[in-house]
């Protein structure tokens, strides 16, 4: 059967404040009683996966388990063809336990002139997971995306992690640079969430068990 959310306590299975403040925005039409991960106490989980969705996975599932709470995970980060794929599911790894993400916007820069000879103007993509998971293990997975370039000095301090290199298609400023609500409107995590509002807000979608 469909499991939907019907408003009430969901847990933001996150430490990051950013995300969390983000998701917190996108749910608020929702009913839903938002709650983040360390007002519980618990350390993030060992993300051991090798997806962005397997990752989004653990979280949730970690979380649910403790709280006895629905509990929705964001595992994100910034795909860089010209370097395989990375940062990848590492972006929050290259800005290390102090969270520098200025640090990991310069190692970005610094592997691509290495690689490729030039940093400016080469493909990348953000991606966004969510995963929610109610105690009983039932648990849905969507993925959203969003395509851009990147630039050079990083240009904006209005959002967060590698948003101020990132240059969305089709527009002249870095989500960086953004208003939060301009950048909600077409980023991927809006897009992970529209797919998720389908799958577990009206019902277009069955969760999966197990």
């Amino acid at each position: 059967m469909t499991r939907r959310f019907e408003g009430g306590p969901l847990v933001i299975a996150s430490h990051n404040p950013g995300k969390i403040r983000e998701i917190h925005e996108l749910l608020a039409p929702f009913g839903a009683e938002v709650k983040s991960g360390p007002e519980f106490g618990f350390d993030e989980p060992e993300e051991t996966g090798s997806t962005f969705t397997e990752n989004a996975l653990i979280k949730s599932r970690y979380f649910a388990e403790r709280t006895k709470q629905p509990s929705l995970s964001d595992d994100s980060g910034l795909v860089v063809p010209a370097l395989g794929g990375a940062p990848g599911i590492y972006s929050a790894r290259w800005a290390g336990e102090s969270k520098d993400f200025s640090g990991a916007m310069q190692r970005v820069r610094e592997e691509l002139l290495r690689q490729t000879g030039t940093a400016e103007g080469h493909a990348a993509h953000f991606v966004c997971a969510l995963s929610l998971c109610w105690p009983d293990d039932t648990h849905t997975e969507v993925e959203g995306k969003v395509f851009g370039t990147l630039v050079f000095p990083p240009r904006g301090n209005k959002g967060f992690g590698y948003d101020a290199i990132f240059l969305p298609k089709g527009h002249g400023i870095t989500f960086g640079e953004m208003e939060p609500s301009a950048k909600h409107a077409i980023s991927h995590r809006a897009d992970a969430f529209q797919k998720l509002i389908a799958c577990c807000f009206s019902g277009a979608k069955q969760a999966r068990k197990g």
